[in-house]
């Protein structure tokens, strides 16, 4: 199976510890509207990018930020689809986050305010993804990947398995702590339980109530474990072996080795939900941060920095 597996270092083992006293003290996320100021908060503490510059935007008639690289080639992109849950996270807020990963890639990024539950269920995200990749399209980008988070990345790989009306366009997908299986199936919603500090299935439970509410999480639209993946571009996966979503990248990549797709999933010893946020504090994320800025230039034919 095309898994690759890092160990933790001294100084990350420190950090970690640090991190999770910090978190233990707060409780864990409830995916609901209410959260949604906190949550941004944290993701945007990651320190800004030295070569980028930030931009509002509409792409398809769906708001969202750019990040622009000091240097990008023409006519290509990267989407960026933020995490929280399909209910909580922003295009402001992720900017840093992202402005690293694309500075990284040097191609100009794409962070879209697609539709959140409560306000707006499914399919409303995913009806916003496909204006946004026709939107890309008629302005001229002949050449785009996806990357995101955790919901965000479920909503990019579920999108390529249903949704897509130009998918031969689209180069490959950047996941993280990708949130594959919405009826919470894996085995590692008990294994890593004691061992996750920010997820756990009662959280995940609501959030997928509020983003599909009674209609079927094992649907293939919104849990792209149950359909043919066959057609995919390559796929590039990072996530931690803290975390109770770490058995969808697994099942994900158990399946795409067998239906012959370009699938690598790197799995991070000492690791919790999208870690590469803390590309500042941890060794970890910094190189997974460099691992999939590679993958998108090379996807792009970006030149590196």
């Amino acid at each position: 199976m095309p898994v690759v597996r890092h160990g933790i270092s001294s100084v990350d083992a420190q950090t970690m510890r640090a991190i999770r006293e910090a978190l233990g003290k707060a409780p864990k996320f409830r995916f609901e509207p209410a959260s949604r100021a906190a949550y941004d908060q944290i993701i945007a503490q990651a320190p800004a990018p030295a070569t980028v510059t930030f931009e509002s935007g509409e792409v398809g008639g769906v708001p969202g930020w750019w990040c622009r690289p000091a240097h990008s080639p023409d006519r290509t992109v990267v989407l960026y689809l933020h995490g929280g849950g399909y209910v909580m996270g922003s295009a402001s807020a992720y900017r840093n986050f992202v402005g690293r990963i694309a500075e990284q890639a040097q191609a100009t990024t794409f962070i879209a305010d697609y539709a959140l539950a409560p306000e707006r269920p499914f399919p409303a995200a995913m009806n916003d993804l496909r204006a946004l990749h026709e939107g890309l399209l008629t302005r001229g980008y002949e050449r785009m990947a996806l990357a995101g988070d955790s919901a965000g990345a479920g909503l990019a790989l579920s999108f390529l398995t249903g949704k897509a009306t130009r998918p031969d366009r689209i180069a490959g997908v950047a996941a993280m702590s990708p949130w594959i299986d919405l009826s919470l199936s894996g085995e590692s919603m008990a294994s890593r339980e004691s061992d996750d500090p920010l997820l756990s299935k009662s959280a995940l439970e609501e959030a997928a109530t509020f983003y599909v509410g009674g209609q079927n999480s094992r649907d293939s639209l919104v849990s792209p474990l149950n359909d043919e993946i066959s057609t995919l571009p390559p796929v590039r996966i990072h996530v931690g072996d803290a975390e109770v979503l770490l058995d969808d990248s697994l099942r994900f990549t158990r399946r795409a080795d067998r239906a012959g797709v370009n699938c690598e999933t790197h799995v991070w010893e000492g690791m919790i939900h999208v870690f590469p946020s803390n590309f500042a504090m941890l060794e970890a994320a910094a190189a997974a941060v460099e691992d999939i800025g590679a993958f998108l230039a090379g996807l792009l034919g970006a030149p590196r920095p």
